[in-house]
């Protein structure tokens, strides 16, 4: 066990790109899972993923903000896009995920 654990730290000080490309493809399924539905057609107002423009009056404070809304709930979207069994982290990976693909130069935390 002490191994293991030493061995995941390892890879996470030494490979940092792969744990970050590892959280990517995590937060694509679910985002495909339980965000597509709605932040691919723009459904209810959901801003599209892929359209700066859509996200642009939205807080300045973005991650933050963006993680709470979608864990919680904002407007018209449901709590954790009404997926009651996804767990903070599938909520997280996603809206980096979104993030990430609307603006790809732009750093998350």
């Amino acid at each position: 066990m002490t191994f293991i654990r030493c061995s995941a730290l390892a890879l996470a000080l030494l490979c940092p790109n792969l744990l970050a490309s590892e959280r990517l493809e995590d937060g694509k399924r679910s985002y495909e899972a339980i965000c597509a539905s709605c932040h691919e057609s723009g459904a209810d107002g959901a801003p599209v993923v892929g359209r700066p423009g859509d996200w642009e009056d939205r807080s300045d404070l973005w991650e933050g903000v963006l993680f709470e809304h979608a864990e919680s709930g904002y407007i018209k979207m449901p709590a954790k896009g009404a997926a009651s069994h996804a767990t903070s982290y599938d909520v997280e990976a996603a809206a980096e995920y979104m993030l990430h693909i609307t603006y790809p130069d732009r750093q998350t935390d």
